[in-house]
């Protein structure tokens, strides 16, 4: 097997937990009225556009002049924004670390808000330890299309057959492979190290 000398962490769901329903708990106690607000106002598209560049700003004003009633719930999103990402999943970051500290070249990419991101930095100041990053927001760019994999590659110089990704989305590994890249989904911390020992990465 080709070694890995790249290896490429998404953030959401793989470094931090992350959920946006937990912005709402306090302020919509009903479950089922939260999940309807969270799939037709405040969607998971809605948010995506987010991940692609456009602004909380201008998506605020798109839904507030469509749910008038729900300008404080709509406006909750970005204002509580840190409430969806509680912590970090430990036993990854500290892999991630461990590979670093061996001196691995270790990159990240995700799909992320540019407004959001220095936020999420600022909380968790081990999102800064990798040797940088691509944020989906920050070039109009989105996970699963394969642009956004060639950019890192082109960006951080990775050849694709010797880097391997790790991201919770079933899609985005499939796009990286379809790049060329070695690629895992993360759904657990011990199906992860399995998946490393297979690359001789632990």
């Amino acid at each position: 097997m080709t070694p890995i000398d790249h290896i490429v962490f998404d953030i959401g769901r793989v470094l931090l937990h992350w959920d946006a329903e937990l912005i709402y708990t306090d302020l919509i106690p009903d479950k089922a009225e939260r999940d309807h607000f969270l799939e037709h106002i405040c969607s998971p598209d809605w948010n995506l556009a987010r991940d692609r560049g456009a602004s909380f700003a201008d998506g605020e004003a798109e839904l507030i002049a469509q749910h008038p009633d729900k300008e404080e719930l709509i406006r909750a999103f970005r204002k509580n924004w840190i409430r969806s990402v509680p912590h970090a999943l430990d036993e990854v970051v500290k892999l991630m670390k461990d590979f670093i500290d061996a001196g691995r070249d270790v990159t990240l990419l995700s799909n992320f808000s540019h407004e959001t991101i220095p936020e999420a930095r600022a909380h968790y100041p081990f999102l800064t330890r990798p040797r940088g990053a691509t944020i989906s927001g920050e070039i109009g760019l989105l996970k699963p299309d394969a642009a956004i994999y060639d950019h890192h590659a082109q960006t951080f110089e990775l050849t694709p057959d010797r880097t391997l990704f790790i991201d919770d989305s079933e899609k985005n590994v499939a796009g990286a492979k379809a790049c060329g890249w070695h690629a895992v989904q993360f759904s657990h911390i011990n199906e992860l190290r399995r998946d490393l020992e297979g690359f001789g990465l632990v």
